[in-house]
């Protein structure tokens, strides 16, 4: 299986060894939140630098607070850095309790702003000079983008049929969260396969992001992935996915059980048409010791599960 972890810690070093270890176990990526160390790129940078060659990649950063030919740019420096190829970048719209409440930026038009976005975006990744005056963006790029050394794909977070277009038409395809096996298998492998078939496009990536834990009592595993949960509950986008998914709750959509059970669940992932898999572990009991156990039982199977 083609298994990655969510990457991020506190300090530029523990980054670092993340990374370092993460390759060395045989994961295939780290995914890098937006919040992660205030800009995930120059965790990216300092990791990718750090190892040879796995898959450093955002999910997701946010498209309406970063201009696309700024936004190609920084992808760009963060190549140069690394030394190598491995880069992904995961964008999409974000909610509107941040991009409006927090940003004060409008949110009226998510779809269209994110194809817009989409569009010029991996044509600049491409070396393309791109002179639009958009609905939503205008952008000059004559003399003003350095093409990066090596092939950056674009993931679009992408749970609408605009977006699963968007995602098949003009991206490598699509980084999820919360989206389980039904909701990929039923509403977005079928449409993100048609748009990239109808563009010409190789087939497109699906990455699966869920939270996991391996352990023997998944009532207590689910209680402890609804108290890690919160700040998804609540959120129309998320919550549409997991109604298709027939999920309640993001806790309902979590990965949970002894090893068998999780490795069948993860299976049935990749079995309705996801890619690859985007873990993250999540730790559950009541001490300290216990939860560090579990992390550790949940990093166990997932790192055997790469081989």
């Amino acid at each position: 299986m083609r298994i990655g972890l969510t990457g991020g810690a506190a300090t530029p070093d523990g980054i670092v060894r993340q990374a370092e270890q993460a390759e060395a176990d045989g994961f295939s990526a780290l995914w890098y939140a937006s919040v992660v160390s205030g800009d995930p790129l120059v965790a990216m940078a300092l990791a990718g630098r750090a190892t040879r060659s796995i898959e450093l990649g955002t999910a997701v950063l946010q498209t309406y607070p970063c201009h696309p030919l700024l936004q190609a740019n920084r992808a760009s420096s963060v190549v140069a850095a690394m030394n190598r190829p491995g880069l992904t970048l995961g964008i999409g719209p974000s909610h509107e309790p941040l991009i409006r409440g927090a940003y004060g930026l409008s949110y009226d038009r998510p779809g269209r702003n994110t194809e817009e976005y989409t569009r010029i975006l991996t044509a600049l990744l491409r070396g393309e000079t791109v002179d639009v005056d958009g609905e939503e963006w205008t952008v000059h790029s004559a003399g003003r983008m350095t093409a990066p050394a090596h092939p950056v794909s674009v993931l679009v977070s992408a749970l609408s049929p605009r977006l699963l277009r968007v995602a098949g038409q003009y991206a490598d395809g699509t980084v999820l969260w919360m989206a389980s096996a039904k909701a990929i298998e039923s509403h977005i492998a079928p449409r993100l396969h048609a748009a990239a078939s109808a563009a010409g496009r190789s087939a497109p990536r699906i990455v699966a992001g869920l939270p996991v834990a391996v352990h023997d009592d998944e009532a207590e595993a689910r209680a402890a992935a609804t108290a890690t949960s919160t700040g998804y509950a609540g959120m129309p986008n998320y919550q549409r996915i997991l109604d298709i998914g027939g999920a309640a709750g993001p806790a309902d959509a979590a990965i949970v059980g002894p090893e068998a059970s999780v490795r069948g669940h993860l299976q049935q992932l990749l079995d309705s048409g996801a890619t690859d898999i985007w873990a993250a572990p999540f730790a559950v009991g009541d001490t300290r010791e216990a939860r560090t156990a579990s992390l550790r039982r949940t990093r166990d199977l997932l790192r055997e599960l790469t081989g």
